[in-house]
C-alpha cells in the first residue's frame, strides 16, 4: 500500500498548506487574506486594471473577484474610477492606505522567505524557489500581472 510520501506532488502540496496556514496566521492582525494581498500586489505592478483583467489574471470566477474588490474597496485599499478610455467601464488602483498595507505585506512575505530558509537553508530556499517558479509556468501559471521574462529575473534576484 502507497503512502503519502510515495507521491512527489504530495509533499508540494503540504509543504504548500503549511506555508498558506503560516501566512493566513501572520496576515491577521492586518485584517487581509492571502488572496487579497496578492491582488494588491498585482495591482501595484499593473497600476490600473480593470475587475475584468483581474479576473482573467488569477484565474478565478468573476463572483470571486467581485467579491472581492468589494472587501477591498469597503475597507478602502483600492479605489475605483472611470476609465479613461472606456467611458462605460472602471478601472481599480491601488489607494494611499492600500500602499501602506502593501508594505505591511511584503515585510509579511520576507518573513515567509526567512522561514523557510531557516527551515531548508539559504541555498536549498533559493533552488526551491527557483524550481517551483519553473513548474508553475509549465503548469500554465504566472504571477498575475507580470509579464513572463520578467517573472524569471525576480526569482533570481531574490
Amino acid at each position: 500500500m502507497n503512502t503519502p510520501d510515495d507521491y512527489r506532488f504530495h509533499s508540494l502540496l503540504h509543504a504548500s498548506h503549511l506555508l498558506d496556514e503560516r501566512l493566513r496566521e501572520n496576515l491577521l492582525p492586518l485584517d487581509i487574506r492571502p488572496r487579497q494581498a496578492r491582488v494588491l500586489d498585482a495591482l501595484e505592478r499593473m497600476g490600473s486594471a480593470s475587475q475584468v483583467e483581474l479576473t482573467r489574471e488569477f484565474g478565478i470566477s468573476a463572483g470571486s473577484m467581485s467579491t472581492m474588490v468589494s472587501r477591498l474597496e469597503k475597507r478602502g485599499l483600492i479605489q475605483r474610477s472611470r476609465h479613461p478610455d472606456e467611458r462605460r467601464s472602471d478601472v481599480l488602483s491601488l489607494s494611499d492606505a492600500g500602499r501602506s498595507q502593501l508594505e505591511a505585506i511584503h515585510r509579511n512575505w520576507e518573513a515567509m522567505d526567512a522561514c523557510i530558509d531557516t527551515a531548508i537553508g539559504q541555498e536549498k530556499a533559493q533552488l526551491l524557489a527557483e524550481l517551483t517558479a519553473e513548474l508553475r509556468q509549465a503548469l500554465g501559471g504566472r504571477i498575475p500581472g507580470q509579464t513572463p521574462n520578467t517573472e524569471a529575473a525576480t526569482i533570481r534576484k531574490r
